[in-house]
């Protein structure tokens, strides 16, 4: 392997939370060598969603492969191997447990330290990639199709929630709202190009609030009220824009969303602020939240939209943090689908 010495720390790690079979080799933390990716989104599309059961089976189709293409395009093998990382939750339990099933053995077969790695996690130090002077503490704003939190990262691996989700998750959100709307799966970048197309002030949607929560999330209200909007259309004869529909709920999303972080980092006193997770690809979101950074003085860090989704180089990122803490896991590591961040399995 190029530019490799015995100090460096190498990473190879295993993301297998969903519906992407990933592996990665990831030089001290912040150098990727490698980051194959087997997405599964074809399979799924044709049931408008993830199915668990066929996920777990793609997953063991898939998992040997990725891992013997990363070590080779990394130029390295498992002799050259420090550590083995994987996420081990939150996620879909059968999935999880492919990965888990196949760093353990890899880890105990070759002889190598294991490291448990929390998926959210992973998403946040995805920026760490990117960002060679990116360091905590700071503000994250996570968004994805199962999570959205509002956090302080107060140094590698530690996280204070200051705000989350009360109901769907933004990600979660789009993918319902696509659905309604004739645009099918995956929601999220579904939207975000049909809105391109709308325009935003078309519909005015609720932007859902909790009380005496400032830095909490809501978008139940919002879904429904697409919902509504759509039905209603329908009964009355009126044409649907779709163009218009997506454009404005997106609006809607990114206005919450935006809001809440620029609170809390005034607020907080952070000039810091990162987001991350699948919805961090969203363009009208990385555009409002620059705008706003920019007006705020606030420096403003995000992946590439190959890293805001599910991938194993941030996974190999999180796992060199966790390994220079001394956080190993044991033989017993298991997978944990509701797994909170910060907590411990």
């Amino acid at each position: 392997m190029k530019d490799h010495s015995p100090e460096d720390v190498l990473i190879l790690a295993i993301e297998s939370s969903c519906d992407e079979t990933a592996a990665a080799v990831v030089k001290n933390g912040r150098t990727v060598c490698s980051n194959v990716i087997s997405s599964q989104i074809e399979t799924h599309t044709v049931y408008g969603g993830v199915v668990p059961e066929i996920a777990s089976r793609e997953h063991i189709k898939a998992i040997n492969y990725v891992i013997e293409r990363a070590l080779a395009e990394a130029g390295t093998s498992l002799a050259d191997i420090t550590a083995i990382g994987v996420t081990y939750g939150p996620g879909l339990v059968g999935a999880l447990l492919v990965g888990v099933a196949e760093a353990k053995a890899i880890a105990y077969a070759a002889g190598k330290p294991l490291i448990g790695v929390h998926h959210i996690e992973g998403h946040v130090a995805a920026n760490f990639i990117e960002n060679p002077e990116l360091e905590p503490p700071f503000v994250c704003l996570i968004v994805s199709g199962g999570h959205t939190h509002l956090v302080i990262v107060r140094d590698y691996g530690e996280f204070e929630i200051i705000g989350r989700t009360r109901d769907d998750a933004a990600g979660e959100a789009f993918d319902k709202v696509a659905r309604a709307i004739g645009l099918g799966y995956p929601g999220g970048p579904k939207v975000d190009q049909a809105a391109k197309e709308g325009n935003p002030e078309a519909i005015v949607f609720p932007r859902g609030k909790v009380e005496g929560s400032p830095y909490d999330f809501s978008f139940s209200g919002l879904k429904s009220a697409v919902l509504n909007y759509l039905n209603h259309a329908r009964m009355t004869g009126e044409p649907i824009r779709q163009a218009d529909v997506a454009a404005s709920f997106q609006k809607s999303v990114v206005d919450s969303l935006v809001s809440r972080a620029m609170l809390a980092v005034e607020e907080y006193g952070f000039d810091k602020l990162a987001i991350a997770g699948g919805v961090a690809a969203n363009s009208a979101l990385r555009a409002a939240m620059a705008e706003a950074c920019r007006e705020n003085g606030v420096k403003f860090y995000y992946p590439s939209p190959i890293l805001c989704t599910d991938n194993a180089a941030m996974i190999g990122s999180a796992a060199y943090y966790e390994y220079r803490k001394g956080n190993l896991a044991g033989w017993d590591l298991n997978a944990i689908p509701n797994l909170k961040l910060g907590e411990r399995g």
